[in-house]
């Protein structure tokens, strides 16, 4: 068989696991519900737990070792997760060393974001490039660089929290704490707010809707943005407007041969493209407006596959 390594991407919500080949192929699959409030012994059982499992599902392979994509704080060199805050009690959690003890392979550990664009660059929308910026708009928003081919980590493996990034002075609160972050007006969880202000006004008519009892989300604004209503379109439209403002500062930041749009809401490039086109040509310097935003092609799996080319 192929050469193959194993991955792990690390969720508050979901637990995924995966074999994955040379080429970037994932030849076995298998997800849970993580056990977040658990804590880390709970969390790593059920992370042998999947591994065993997709290990099972494909006898013959003999993975070269296991690469894992976590939320960060973190630090990769050190094996070391400093600080999720989406999991319960993970703090200074010697990731590395502790799976390395109980599997028995050669375990590396990558920011979940950095490793998702990882995947991207070696086998996704990224492949050919040296230098490229992935940034995935979702409930919030994340990003891994690609520097002269070379994945930028900085201080602590913290570089490249282009969400939190502030493009604009208006008192938006973010999660982070601050204001007027990337992140807080530009994201999945950003377009759902300015869409329940207009179901509450009684202006979306059709996103109320869709949403019925529940709360409106960014996916109701997507779904009815595609049947073509006018309120979702406009509204994509301001998020268009926040994504160019923010995407043409990492144009000047670091000069990527391409911006590679990934999450749920980066899904709905083809709807955003000419808005996010004409914001980059009116702030942008001249040198960086013919830099292509693409769509992310691996999908949900960027991040299994991206882990996985750590060890291979």
């Amino acid at each position: 068989m192929t050469k193959t390594a194993l991955a792990i991407d690390l969720g508050g919500t979901e637990l995924r696991a995966a074999l994955v080949t040379e080429r970037g192929e994932v030849a076995g699959f298998a997800a849970t519900p993580t056990d977040a409030r658990g804590g880390p012994e709970a969390v790593i059982a059920q992370m042998i737990g999947l591994v065993e499992k997709v290990r099972s599902a494909v006898p013959e392979a003999r993975p070269r070792g296991l690469g894992v994509g976590a939320p960060g704080p973190l630090d990769p060199e050190a094996g070391i997760v400093v600080d999720a805050p989406t999991l319960s009690g993970w703090r200074n959690v010697p990731l590395v060393a502790l799976l390395q003890q109980r599997l028995g392979l050669t375990v590396k550990l990558e920011n979940d974001a950095n490793a998702a664009a990882l995947g991207e660059w070696r086998f996704g929308a990224g492949r050919g490039t040296a230098s490229m910026v992935f940034v995935t708009v979702s409930t919030g928003i994340g990003g891994g660089v690609i520097v002269d081919g070379r994945l930028l980590h900085g201080r602590r493996g913290l570089a490249g929290e282009i969400g939190h990034m502030a493009i604009s002075d208006r008192p938006v609160r973010c999660a982070c704490g601050s204001t007027g972050c990337f992140e807080a007006l530009a994201s999945g969880t950003a377009l759902a707010r300015e869409a329940a202000e207009r179901v509450r006004s009684g202006t979306a008519p059709a996103l109320a809707a869709l949403a019925g009892d529940a709360p409106v989300t960014a996916r109701h604004v997507g779904e009815a943005a595609r049947a073509g209503d006018a309120d979702a379109l406009a509204l994509l439209d301001d998020e268009a407007r926040w994504l160019g403002v923010g995407l043409t500062n990492l144009l000047h930041v670091y000069s990527p041969e391409r911006l590679i749009l990934g999450g749920g809401v980066g899904s709905l490039l083809p709807l955003m493209q000419g808005t996010i086109a004409q914001t980059i040509r009116e702030r942008a310097m001249p040198p960086f407006r013919d830099v292509p935003v693409v769509a992310a092609t691996l999908g949900s799996h960027a991040g299994l596959v991206g882990a996985a080319s750590l060890v291979l």
